[in-house]
């Protein structure tokens, strides 16, 4: 959508504020603001500044203190105006904002259902309002059909095509807002074409948060049991290393043992070869000794 920003036409002090919208015209609140429809669409459009989403908020062509020539519809959607004179006159004052609304909708109740198919579309014919839309939550109860749009062409309201999937799913597209109003088992969607995909509601926002923290979650839980299995995998090489290391040390000990005992016999060994040395010695000596005594004792020669 366009924008331009649009000056106030006259000081807050002189504005006169329309009177709040009377009970019998709050019928708005479960199938509209409750789901969030309202700011769904504000983060939709964008532009906060020049466009106005407002509900059960008072439309007319001139000022009033009264319900007179007012009208309060539960969804209005203005483009290209100045939000801050909304706010401070309390509704939509359609030669102040410059243009009439792009798009109303009324939402059927057992007190309403007739007027908004009968002068309440006359009267936002007379107000200008680009395109007129209706819902009834109970199916046709209260208006004639699930859902019902009108656009305004040389002064006049045309019938929108309103296209039946099945008894539970009713759509048409508002060229106003370029989305599709939806009827889906009662309850009011936006369905934008060229995103091919729903405007969210409160529900669908928290199901996508309950979503996305389940995936978190999940997504947690995998990193921690593949830590997990990172840290048991390493225990086990641990666990083997030490089993190899102690297995080193008892074949280390082992051979220490064979060392030693082999020690013991080289010493042994060696003992044993020390006093056979000293015994082939003494022997030596004797036969030494044995031939020196045999020597003296022969004659000697004449």
């Amino acid at each position: 959508m366009s924008t331009r920003p649009i000056s106030p036409s006259a000081e807050e002090s002189q504005i006169t504020q329309f009177l709040p919208a009377p009970p019998e015209e709050l019928t708005a609140y479960y199938k509209v603001n409750f789901p969030g429809h309202p700011g769904s669409l504000a983060a939709h459009f964008g532009n906060p500044e020049t466009t106005i989403i407002t509900s059960e908020i008072a439309a007319a062509l001139i000022p009033s203190e009264s319900y007179e020539g007012v009208r309060y519809p539960d969804l209005l959607i203005a483009f290209n105006v100045n939000p801050a004179l909304n706010e401070a006159r309390l509704g939509y004052l359609i030669p102040e904002q410059g243009k009439p609304p792009d798009f109303v909708l009324e939402v059927a109740s057992a007190s309403t259902g007739r007027r908004d198919e009968t002068v309440k579309r006359d009267d936002y014919a007379r107000m200008g309002v680009l395109e007129y839309w209706r819902f009834d939550p109970s199916g046709g109860r209260f208006h004639r059909t699930h859902l019902a749009g009108d656009r305004l062409v040389d002064g006049e309201y045309q019938p929108i095509t309103i296209s039946r999937t099945d008894d539970e799913h009713f759509w048409g597209h508002s060229e106003a807002l370029n989305l599709d109003l939806c009827w889906e088992q009662g309850q009011l969607r936006w369905y934008d074409p060229a995103a091919q995909a729903y405007l969210p509601t409160y529900s669908d926002e928290r199901a996508a948060r309950v979503v996305a923290e389940a995936e978190r979650d999940t997504a947690e839980a995998e990193r921690n049991a593949a830590q997990a299995e990172r840290d048991t995998a390493e225990a086990e090489r641990d666990a083997a290393q030490a089993e190899r290391d102690a297995a080193q040390v008892e074949r280390d000990a082992a051979q220490a043992e064979r060392n030693a005992a082999q020690a013991e016999r080289d010493a042994a060994q060696a003992k044993r070869d020390a006093a056979q040395a000293k015994r082939d010695a003494a022997q030596a000596r004797i036969r030494e000794l044995e031939e020196q005594l045999r020597q003296r004792q022969e004659p000697e020669a004449p």
